[in-house]
């Protein structure tokens, strides 16, 4: 798997605790990575990390990303092979009741990864996240393209406009002409489903918390349209361009689209019917009520080109619609329902995943 340029490498992940860090680390575990975690704290109860007892599996640091002298002494003293930027304010109704601490964390946050990682003296590869929503979304019909304008009508939005911003301002500045040993890309990917994920006002983490409950889902925009994606998709997209930044510099500085196959564009009611049924429901319509209730901005469509990534990186996503609700539905009825080892599920997904991707001849699979 990836050329096995995981193997034995130190790899830090800022951001390690959230839903997408915990599936990372768990992923360059079984990849026999040695993972450093940086995080502020663990988001959410329960929480993924804590199910899967990841911090007594890796270093984890506690750290906040913008306390740059804390971060820098960080990358100074691993001095990771890889670093893996995904620590962010990721949820939009957050946005709206704490605008600066959404700002601070994805605009400075990233511009302090970025200064750490200027005054490096080793070879180092850092993959940036950021997200589908740094394009300044006028939701036309077709994907976007990773040359396309980026900005946000929203306080997330624009944070994730921003960070692009100062992600190309310190590349061309700092990054360029053999300046430095660090060689980067950026990955950006939205609408990321899977087990493990409660935080607050997010699709699934939403259903199965009231599911669990025994109370009906309230969804404010059912006929809204997401290109839903498991969060193995994205993640192996950022893999394989660490890949293939650690094999060759020719992709430096390159910004890479991860989406799901065109046929996932699906409604949150649909998500919704298929889900049911997968947790037990003989009667979708009573798992769910429309409330209306709309109290912020939310884009009813936005969805990527992803032929850059399958040109220059041979990625493609890995799994069918049924194959996405199934993965999602049996992690949390084994969470919920039949109290199983998390840690052994989710490698055991992992594996399926890698399965799947070996007999579809997925390039980074069969390396």
């Amino acid at each position: 798997m990836f050329a096995n340029v995981y193997k034995e490498k130190k790899v830090l992940i800022t951001g390690h605790t959230g839903f997408k860090g915990s599936w990372l680390t768990a992923w360059l575990l079984k990849l026999g990575a040695q993972v450093v975690g940086y995080s502020k704290d663990i988001p959410t109860t329960p929480a993924m990390f804590s199910e899967l007892n990841l911090a007594g599996k890796i270093r984890h640091v506690v750290g906040d990303v913008r306390d740059l002298p804390a971060l820098h002494q960080v990358i100074m003293q691993e001095r990771p092979d890889f670093v893996f930027h995904l620590a962010a304010q990721a949820i939009v109704s957050t946005s709206y009741a704490d605008p600066v601490e959404t700002m601070t964390t994805n605009v400075i946050g990233t511009m302090n990864v970025l200064e750490a990682l200027r005054g490096v003296d080793f070879a180092c590869v850092a993959i940036l996240i950021t997200s589908d929503k740094c394009y300044d979304n006028v939701e036309w019909v077709w994907g976007y393209r990773e040359t396309d304008a980026v900005g946000g009508k929203d306080i997330y939005s624009g944070s994730k406009g921003a960070a692009e911003l100062v992600i190309k301002s310190y590349l061309n500045s700092f990054f360029q002409d053999g300046k430095s040993q660090v060689r980067i890309g950026i990955g950006r990917a939205g609408n990321v489903i899977g087990g493990g994920d409660w935080a607050r006002d997010r699709i699934v983490a939403d259903i199965m918390r009231a599911w669990h409950e025994d109370r009906t889902v309230e969804i404010r925009s059912p006929n809204a349209t997401r290109p839903w994606q498991h969060v193995l998709e994205p993640l192996s997209g950022y893999l394989t361009l660490g890949m293939h930044l650690h094999q060759s510099a020719k992709l430096h500085g390159e910004a890479f689209n991860f989406g799901p196959r065109a046929e996932q564009n699906r409604t949150v009611v649909d998500l919704l019917t298929d889900l049911s049924q997968r947790w037990g429901f003989t009667d979708p319509t009573r798992a769910y009520q429309v409330t209306g209730n709309i109290p912020f901005y939310e884009a009813s469509l936005l969805k990527l080109n992803c032929d850059k990534a399958l040109f220059h990186l041979k990625w493609e996503p890995n799994l069918v619609y049924p194959q996405t609700i199934g993965f999602i539905g049996d992690w949390y009825r084994a969470f919920y329902k039949e109290q199983a080892d998390m840690l052994e599920v989710t490698l055991r997904q992992i594996g399926l995943y890698e399965e799947i991707a070996v007999k579809e001849m997925k390039v980074w699979a069969v390396q």
